[in-house]
C-alpha cells in the first residue's frame, strides 16, 4: 500500500494512508480493525454499524430496527396498549385511556364533575333519617359506573341539610346520610380507601331556607372527585 510498514498501522492489510495503510471495506470512515460492521456503512458513534430507524441502538443489537425505541428496552418502543402515549410501565391505567400529566390515567372533566354532582343531588332518603329510598338505585349505580372509570381519583362524598332542626342534629344526619352513600357504592366495588365522608350539616345552604323549596335544595347530597399528588 506504500507505506513502509514501520509506519502502517496495518502492515498485513493494505489501506490508504489517510487511515495509516489500514481499509475501510465499506467506507464509512472507520477502518475495519475497528468497525464493528466492517462490511455494512455505519456510524461512527456506533463503531461502524447502521442505524436504521435512528434510535441510537445499532442495528445488529436492536430487536425492533425500524422502529426506534430506547436502549433499555433493547432498541424497541415501550408498549403502550391503550394508546394514550403513556408506556404501560409507568402507566397508572394501563388499559384506560389517559394524559401524561395524569401518569396514563384519565382526568374528571368539568362536565363528569357536574354530572355527578347532578346525579348526587337526586339521591333520596327516607325523612329524618339516612336510609336511601329504593329508587336511588339507578342513580346510584349510575355513580358508581362513573366513580369505576377514575380509578387514581379519589371522591369526597358530603352530606348536607336544611335549618329545620337542631345544628348538632343535622350535622349527625347529614355525616350519616353521606356515609350511607360511601356503603352503598361500596358494595358496587367501589374502594373504601378512594372515598371519604363528611356531613356539613346547615352550614353550606345553595338556596333560602326560609322557602320550602330553598330547604328542599339545601337537603342534599354532593361528591367531589380530586386527583391525588403522585
Amino acid at each position: 500500500d506504500g507505506i513502509e510498514d514501520s509506519k502502517d498501522a496495518c502492515p498485513n492489510t493494505p489501506g490508504p494512508a489517510e487511515y495509516n495503510g489500514c481499509p475501510d471495506s465499506d467506507g464509512d470512515t472507520v477502518i475495519d480493525k475497528d468497525d464493528a460492521c466492517p462490511n455494512t456503512p455505519g456510524l461512527v458513534a456506533l463503531a461502524g454499524c447502521p442505524d436504521a430507524d435512528g434510535d441510537g441502538v445499532a442495528d445488529k443489537d436492536d430487536e425492533c430496527p425500524n422502529e426506534a425505541g430506547p436502549a433499555e428496552n433493547n432498541g424497541c418502543p415501550w408498549p403502550d396498549r391503550d394508546g394514550d402515549g403513556v408506556p404501560d410501565k409507568d402507566d397508572l391505567c394501563p388499559d384506560l385511556v389517559g394524559t401524561v400529566a395524569n401518569n396514563g390515567c384519565p382526568e374528571v372533566t368539568e362536565a363528569v364533575r357536574k354530572t355527578l354532582l347532578d346525579y348526587a343531588k337526586t339521591i333520596l332518603f327516607d325523612t329524618g333519617k339516612a336510609t336511601i329510598k329504593p329508587q336511588s338505585a339507578d342513580v346510584l349505580n349510575n355513580i358508581a359506573d362513573i366513580l369505576d372509570d377514575y380509578p387514581n381519583v379519589n371522591f369526597r362524598v358530603e352530606g348536607h341539610t336544611d335549618s329545620t332542626g337542631s345544628d348538632a342534629l343535622n350535622k349527625r344526619l347529614s355525616g350519616e346520610r353521606a356515609q350511607a352513600v360511601v356503603n352503598y357504592l361500596i358494595e358496587k366495588g367501589i374502594p373504601s380507601e378512594r372515598m371519604t365522608s363528611v356531613g356539613y350539616g346547615e352550614e353550606r345552604p345553595i338556596a333560602d331556607n326560609n322557602t320550602r323549596e330553598g330547604r328542599r335544595t339545601n337537603r342534599r347530597v354532593e361528591i367531589h372527585g380530586e386527583t391525588p399528588n403522585n
